[in-house]
């Protein structure tokens, strides 16, 4: 980033001629483009204190399309990035040999509209095509990404909305998740399906007889095999035939051994395919979660009260949570493979079809009531659960005629599973805490919008991106949040006890495009201020494919429409960790929280020990100028670098509210909470009465991490390098031969303003 100016450094008449010549006082050259083009002035980044890794921004490409799902999944081969913008129904080619300036070079076109991108090693690529009609058959079409501007290879038919692909580790398959969603008035519904096509050994496109199907046929009524009761089916049946295969949906498809696991969103279930025979081998019920169970908590309403919305996760007896994962990926621990899911949750809305609504509303419309015999009864208000959108066909009494308990959308969560489909871990509630701790003002906001808990009513952050990388010996989760935005990333060292280590968001809530879009002069200038929305698919790349040479992520953000680069710094191996020698004290709150809890019906009692989450938080007051007094006992939070003016300030993460009038700049890089909630909250699985009901995992871990606000929002900085410090200190020097040309204009500049000054005033004097 270009290092701002200090106003001390520059007289005024300097300050006007630069500003005349067409120079501002941020150091850019006119007529040039910002390397950091999408960066916002102060990204938000909050960790760990014992955080082995910090994400820092490097650069970013921008299409300028708002909303429009410009840049969704991504791919990379050597210094190339793939990146599928479904708005324009291509592929991007983006240039990242540098980094912090990527460029579009040039775009692969297809038949239909492109969903999903991966690449095997030597550089085979294989994009997913829906077609134009989404119910009829796609396409899969290989090209070469060493050369991506020639001819296509090829291409070859595949199921109804081909919605990702994957090749596996060993590249000798591509895997399709044929979701195949009904018409948009629900007049037909095509089979799901998983395509898998036997790939060439060169860089080259299989032939149709290479592509094999694994259906659901199997599981129909009558057939081999057994479908489990807890894997939801549903809605219309607009065919006659095969009810259970046009019902089940593949979303996505990751790989362990010789098993491919595709989630199965709608259903909550996850589909294991064996690769060799192209056959669905089993359905795994996820079950659901507990959000009556300490550490499951949620923030269910945007009007707690009415107008002036606070952070309230709660726990709520009788209310569940249907996992309902999007992405799924894989890693290996001690010799063992799991499953990370990313637990979304999603709605069916086809034509007159609707399987969500609020829960005010039910006993209206020919909805069912709350039984007054439930948990839920007396918390039906708007500031409890009224807002909150439920699933329709569960939840309901064995007679059928009221809902004993209530099941949401998605868990708000990501969770570890065994390949059989045994809860291990789950984030619990960490995912809101961490995210109200960093961003109270616009806690639970929405992607397009800056708002103040804009998604509480339905499904929080919703975590939707995810993917596995390893930094140094470690591996880390890292999952995008499509609605807040940003990416957190979790420790997998012990896959009972997923630890929180740093959370970064690229975004300005200042600004609310989709408030200010249609007024703006420059709706591209005002789309690129905002930072990064709207997180989609995130790509990992260790140290020896990174660019840069230490890991980092590419990040397709569907709606800013932006491509972004971000650096993964190993702060175990000599990384810059920002610590300050003058950062002030470390506070130790003390909050133990009972993150465990009791298991329901079929959890394993091993699953269910309590966890002490204990929440610290330091203050790190190097640099910075704070008026605020720090509220609540369970931590304490201030802005590096920053200035607040609030009269008091709550600990969100802690006791679930935010005093009013709380002011936070969201580029202050505040503490994160604790070690991932509830290690994980195990107790979590407690409905899984399915396949893999039983809850493995962690027991009565102590989590006490601490939250600290070291991290600076430039990667690499300390914490205390504001300007507010360069302002103390005298500012730093040039970092990029960019800045160094700046400065030897500046300097330039400043010794002809002198040297007039001097010839004035001695002709001045001559004269008199």
């Amino acid at each position: 980033m270009t290092i701002p100016l200090s106003a001390k450094t520059l007289t005024a008449s300097a300050a006007a001629l630069l500003l005349a010549t067409g120079f501002t006082v941020g150091g850019t050259a006119p007529g040039t483009s910002t390397a950091h083009a999408a960066e916002v002035d102060d990204p938000i980044s909050s960790s760990a204190s014992d955080a082995q890794i910090e994400m820092g921004f490097l650069g970013s490409h921008e299409t300028g399309q708002f909303d429009e799902s410009a840049a969704e999944i991504t791919a990379v081969h050597g210094d190339t990035v793939f990146t599928v913008n479904a708005q324009a129904a291509t592929v991007d080619v983006i240039d990242a040999s540098d980094p912090t300036n990527p460029q579009k070079v040039s775009e692969i076109t297809g038949t239909g509209v492109a969903n999903s991108i991966s690449i095997r090693e030597d550089g085979l690529g294989v994009i997913a095509l829906e077609d134009d009609y989404k119910t009829q058959p796609g396409t899969v079409m290989f090209f070469d990404a060493n050369d991506p501007e020639t001819d296509i290879l090829g291409e070859v038919p595949v199921g109804p909305l081909p919605d990702m692909v994957t090749v596996t580790p060993d590249g000798s398959h591509a895997l399709v998740a044929n979701e195949g969603e009904p018409a948009d008035d629900f007049s037909t519904d095509p089979q799901g399906s998983v395509s898998v096509i036997d790939l060439p050994a060169e860089v080259a496109a299989p032939s149709d007889s290479d592509v094999h199907t694994a259906d659901f046929h199997e599981f129909e009524d009558g057939g081999a095999k057994t479908l489990p009761e807890d894997v939801r089916i549903f809605g219309p049946t607009p065919e006659e035939d095969l009810p259970i295969s046009r019902n089940l949906e593949p979303e996505y498809i990751t790989v362990a051994g010789d098993k491919a696991h595709a989630t199965l969103q709608e259903a909550n279930a996850i589909a294991v395919v064996d690769i060799a025979s192209a056959s669905v081998e089993e359905i795994l019920p996820l079950g659901l979660k507990d959000h009556g169970q300490a550490g499951n908590g949620l923030d269910a309403s945007d009007r707690d009260p009415e107008d002036a919305p606070t952070v309230n996760i709660t726990e709520y007896e009788g209310l569940k949570g249907a996992y309902m994962p999007d992405t799924i990926s894989t890693f290996t621990s001690g010799g063992t493979d799991y499953l990370v899911t990313a637990n979304e949750g999603d709605s069916r809305e086809w034509g007159d079809f609707v399987d969500a609504a609020r829960v005010k509303d039910l006993g209206e419309d020919g909805l069912a009531p709350v039984c007054e015999t439930s948990p839920l009864a007396d918390k039906l208000g708007d500031a409890d659960l009224g807002r909150l959108n439920i699933i329709t066909d569960l939840g309901l009494n064995d007679a059928g005629d009221c809902y004993e308990e209530l099941v949401a959308f998605g868990a708000r969560s990501f969770s570890v599973w065994t390949t059989d489909g045994k809860l291990v871990a789950d984030s619990g509630d960490e995912f809101e805490k961490l995210t109200a701790e960093a961003v109270p003002e616009f806690f639970n906001s929405n992607h397009s919008e800056s708002n103040l808990e804009g998604r509480s009513d339905d499904k929080g952050p919703e975590p939707e991106a995810l993917t596995i990388g390893e930094v140094g010996e470690t591996t880390y989760a890292f999952v995008g949040f499509e609605r807040i935005g940003g990416i957190a990333a979790f420790d997998l060292s012990d896959p009972g006890v997923p630890k929180f280590a740093t959370y970064f968001n690229n975004r300005d809530f200042s600004v609310s495009v989709e408030d200010e879009v249609e007024d703006a002069l420059d709706p591209a200038a005002l789309l690129a201020s905002a930072g990064d929305l709207g997180p989609e698919g995130i790509t990992f790349l260790g140290v020896d494919e990174s660019p840069t040479g230490e890991a980092a992520l590419v990040v397709g953000n569907e709606v800013s429409g932006t491509t972004s680069l971000c650096s993964v710094a190993d702060l175990a191996n000599g990384g810059d960790d920002g610590d300050d020698e003058n950062a002030g004290t470390d506070e130790d709150a003390g909050v133990d929280e009972n993150a465990g809890t009791d298991q329901d019906a079929g959890a394993d009692d091993n699953a269910g020990a309590d966890d002490n989450a204990n929440e610290d938080a330091q203050v790190d007051a190097a640099g910075s100028e704070s008026d605020s007094e720090v509220g609540a006992n369970d931590s304490a939070r201030a802005d590096a670098g920053s200035e607040s003016d609030s009269g008091s300030e709550a600990n969100p993460a802690a006791d679930g509210a935010v005093a009013d009038g709380a002011e936070s700049d969201s580029g202050s890089n505040t503490g994160a909470g604790s070690d991932s909630a509830a290690a994980a909250n195990t107790g979590s699985n407690a409905d899984s009465n399915g396949a893999g009901a039983d809850s493995q995992g962690s027991s009565d871990p102590a989590a006490g991490s601490t939250a600290s606000t070291d991290t600076a929002s430039d990667a690499g900085s300390s914490a205390d390098g504001s300007a507010a410090s360069n302002d103390a200190d005298g500012d730093s020097l040039p970092r990029t031969g960019a800045d160094l040309g700046q400065y030897l204009i500046l300097g330039g500049i400043a010794v002809g303003l002198i040297a007039l000054g001097t010839a004035a005033f001695f002709l001045a004097r001559r004269r008199s």
